[in-house]
């Protein structure tokens, strides 16, 4: 029988943007025609419901939400996220929110599940910031603490860019803890205080990068001993992303995924794992970085 434990709908790439806006919006179906190129049957992907305004005013500010969904959020609340409001963007946002806790559900029901899309890390409780409209890493976490025998939330944030959103959303939260590995002199400007920090100078290669990342996921493990892991797997670290400034080759990030899932599966860990940044202009490039989360999973075959 085949796993049900990848996540896409076609609304994660259908965003009208403006002539060379930063965002690579193309590269979501990308994955997904890449994956389906190799061999990996679309009766393993599963189709997110867009999550519902009354589920996001559990955990997010009303006012802002309201505005946002509306279209009356202020022009530099806007500028901040980065994207033009339109309703596609909203319809395309909650999707993409309600596939990250879609995933977290497939997570706990086959151990490790992808969600094509998802990271919208620098999202906070009345703000969204940098692409960022609603925060799912927490949302899919508050959705798994809901279930017996999940008390604790490890978020391993990989991504280039440190999750402010999620340090600050989970601050007070005993039950979540937020482990960043990031660029230091990178977005966000100002740095919130996660549980564990780890941030890297610019031009970091791969032997230096991974040892911070072993030393800080063994020592998140052992110190907080989650129940399941939200893992962001971000690409912006490669060595080609125009955003990143680190120094990090396709065979780092795939070295990297590969010690997360591994460390995850040999403690029995549920898995929920998301795409994160990556910004090269190059989509059928950037696409080759991200598979690589999907070749430590085990989904294709390592090239």
């Amino acid at each position: 029988m085949l796993l049900d434990n990848l996540t896409f709908h076609p609304i994660y790439s259908q965003l009208s943007l403006p002539v060379k806006h930063r965002f690579p919006i193309e590269k979501y179906q990308g994955i997904y025609d890449a994956l389906i190129a190799r061999g990996v049957q679309p009766d393993r992907f599963v189709t997110p419901e867009p999550i519902s305004v009354e589920y996001l005013k559990r955990f997010y500010d009303h006012a802002y939400v309201d505005a946002l969904i509306s279209g009356q959020l202020d022009y530099q609340a806007m500028r901040r996220i980065g994207f033009p409001w339109s309703e596609q963007l909203i319809i395309r946002s909650l999707t993409a929110v309600g596939g990250t806790i879609l995933t977290a559900k497939q997570a706990l029901k086959h151990g490790v599940a992808l969600n094509l899309t998802g990271g919208y890390h620098h999202a906070g409780a009345d703000y969204g910031s940098g692409f960022c409209l609603f925060n799912d890493l927490y949302l899919a976490a508050q959705t798994m603490l809901e279930e017996p025998g999940i008390d604790r939330i490890l978020i391993i944030d990989l991504d280039v860019h440190q999750g402010d959103g999620t340090a600050l959303l989970a601050q007070q939260d005993e039950q979540i803890i937020t482990l960043s590995v990031h660029g230091e002199k990178n977005f966000p400007h100002r740095k919130q205080q996660s549980d564990m920090d780890f941030p890297l100078p610019k031009g970091t290669g791969d032997n230096d990068y991974l040892n911070v990342v072993d030393e800080a996921l063994l020592l998140a493990l052992r110190t907080y001993t989650p129940d399941a892991v939200i893992y962001d797997a971000g690409v912006d670290i490669h060595e080609h992303d125009d955003l990143g400034h680190l120094n990090i080759t396709t065979q780092g990030v795939l070295l990297r995924d590969k010690m997360v899932l591994s460390a995850c599966r040999q403690r029995k860990l549920p898995v929920v794992c998301v795409i994160g940044g990556g910004y090269q202009r190059d989509i059928a490039a950037l696409v080759a970085v991200h598979l690589q989360l999907f070749r430590a999973a085990g989904v294709i075959d390592t090239d």
